[in-house]
């Protein structure tokens, strides 16, 4: 069962500045956040079902996953989705239809939706099979950008920050490489 940094807290002022274009966030912000179709902040939604904004979270977490993050990163990652649904009906006809897929899959190997599929492993098995879907592929690019431009989360890499306008890495630990081991 995946482990989740309970001690993370946003504040609501920090999330919403963060995240223009987010799903209201007043559960969001609170101590912790819960994936599934009852979460608030899914309920929130304007464009999307509720139940396609807890599943595009989970998505993210199985495409990306890094058990040091809180699930609120994650949903900072993909709130964007509906707005996009809410500008353009061919964005938001392909996020529910590749929804609607997955959960086929996973009604056809585990006879539920794809949020209820417990095990991490299982799930991965069914995103192997959408892998080359339109809903997958575009999650996949557009996550790279959403999820690790997110400068709250760069810490927990270890990741100062851009370097240029500090002289470069070469005077800021270019060889503080003590995860490599030594030839």
């Amino acid at each position: 069962m995946r482990q989740v940094d309970r001690r993370t807290k946003v504040s609501r002022r920090v999330f919403l500045r963060g995240s223009a274009t987010a799903v209201p966030a007043a559960a969001v912000a609170a101590a912790g956040v819960s994936i599934g179709p009852e979460a608030v902040w899914a309920q929130e939604a304007k464009n999307l079902k509720p139940h396609t904004m807890a599943t595009l979270v989970l998505m993210a977490r199985d495409i990306y996953p890094h058990d040091r993050l809180a699930d609120v990163y994650y949903v900072q990652a993909v709130a964007g989705y509906d707005a996009k649904a809410g500008q353009d009906a061919a964005v938001q006809k392909m996020v529910e239809e590749g929804v609607a897929q997955l959960d086929a899959a996973a009604q056809q190997h585990h006879k539920s939706t794809y949020l209820v599929v417990a095990w991490e492993d299982d799930r991965v098995a069914l995103l192997k099979g959408v892998e080359h879907g339109a809903l997958f592929q575009k999650m996949r690019g557009d996550l790279l950008v959403s999820l690790y431009n997110n400068k709250e989360i760069w810490p927990k890499f270890g990741y100062e920050g851009a370097s240029a306008d500090k002289g470069g890495y070469i005077n800021r630990g270019f060889n503080d490489i003590d995860w490599l081991p030594q030839a």
